[in-house]
């Protein structure tokens, strides 16, 4: 049994605390086929209906995705499975996996390019995923797309942004629910001129941000160093220049604490959702998520919060 109550207690919260509950609620996370095997039951630590995205990764087996999205699906969750455009061998190949994705009731999908250097079939990009009209016939009715608010080593920010304007124009043309999921980040402000510059370009796919959930310092830099995260990575490698803070853990709650102001203060603000990437953990962060969201927390005078119980 869990030690909080995934229904909210009745608190007295600031108007600061709210804005910071209302921008955790109806948060997603992720979860790998990998580390699916290492959790006894999602149900213990998620409430019901919690969206989970399952990752679907270079080289790995789509078969291992779908396994994960039925369990998903058995214990009270809504599964979202990645699928990867250069992992694809084949039209076929899709074919089959969204037949086995209605049949196991999905409705929803993320689409990403993929790490694959080099492709393993027809596809390079998730924009000619969506092309083939087979998503629409799999009643797959949302679609996530990857966004990179600090750029990315794989394509130019031109690039970036005309893949934009193409998935803007399919979701008007197909009526498609369509958002952007955003790699993690550290720092609010590369987000915030994120948002700020798609908008300008006429972006109007809701936002949802990725935040790293609870984890070491090193786990993070490993990750960041890993995923090529941009500038907001200057903020750990700065608190990682003392050895002794590399292995502390570190909490996502200053980024959440700005974001959630800049959603509450800027009624043009792109993002709606927050999605969690638990690169220390699911359990750790689906704990302190919880615990946020009960109001058990407090502000603090960095610019953040500390919870008012521990989570391990």
């Amino acid at each position: 049994t869990m030690s909080h109550a995934f229904d909210h207690e009745m608190r007295i919260l600031t108007p600061e605390q709210q804005r910071i509950v209302d921008f955790l609620d109806g948060f997603s996370i992720e979860t790998t086929p990998g580390a699916a095997a290492k959790v006894e039951s999602y149900r213990v630590l998620l409430a019901a209906g919690t969206t989970v995205n399952v990752t679907f990764l270079t080289g790995s087996d789509f078969a291992d995705t779908v396994k994960v999205v039925r369990r998903l699906k058995a214990e009270g969750m809504r599964p979202v499975p990645h699928i990867a455009a250069r992992s694809v061998p084949s039209r076929g190949h899709l074919e089959s996996w969204l037949d086995a994705l209605a049949d196991a009731g999905v409705d929803e999908v993320l689409l990403v390019g993929g790490g694959a250097d080099r492709p393993l079939g027809p596809f390079d990009r998730a924009m000619q995923l969506l092309e083939t009209g087979l998503f629409e016939r799999h009643g797959i009715r949302r679609i996530g797309v990857a966004g990179h608010p600090e750029g990315s080593a794989d394509f130019s920010d031109e690039t970036a942004m005309q893949a934009l304007a193409d998935k803007n124009a399919y979701a008007r043309q197909t009526g498609c629910e369509m958002f952007i999921i955003t790699q993690f980040v550290f720092d609010a402000r590369p987000v915030i001129e994120w948002d700020r510059r798609i908008r300008e370009a006429s972006n109007e796919l809701p936002i949802h941000i990725g935040v790293p959930g609870l984890a070491t310092i090193k786990t993070l830099l490993g990750h960041a160093r890993a995923c090529g995260i941009g500038p907001s990575m200057r903020v750990l490698t700065r608190q990682a220049k003392n050895l002794r803070r590399l292995m502390s853990v570190r909490t996502p709650d200053r980024l959440v604490t700005e974001l959630a102001a800049y959603q509450a203060e800027d009624p043009a603000c792109g993002i709606s959702k927050v999605h969690f990437y638990p690169l220390g953990g699911l359990r750790r962060t689906a704990a302190w998520v919880y615990a946020v969201l009960d109001g058990s927390f407090h502000m603090n005078a960095a610019g953040g919060f500390d919870l008012d119980v521990a989570v391990d």
